[in-house]
């Protein structure tokens, strides 16, 4: 029981931290898409565009 116990404690420790790289990876790339969203959509053309949706819809 002593064995497999150390076995397997011995393969948690060659995992750690890559949850936490893992982790950073998916927030640094939300973060990357979020400011490529508000960059595309702060635009005056797609701005317009939403706009015009917008208003279309309301005036159903």
């Amino acid at each position: 029981m002593n064995r497999q116990f150390r076995e397997i404690m011995d393969q948690l420790s060659e995992e750690q931290g890559s949850t936490t790289a893992e982790f950073a990876m998916v927030t640094l790339a939300a973060v990357a898409f979020a400011g490529l969203l508000i960059s595309i959509l702060s635009s005056g053309d797609v701005r317009g565009m939403l706009m015009g949706l917008i208003t279309k819809a309301l005036s159903l």
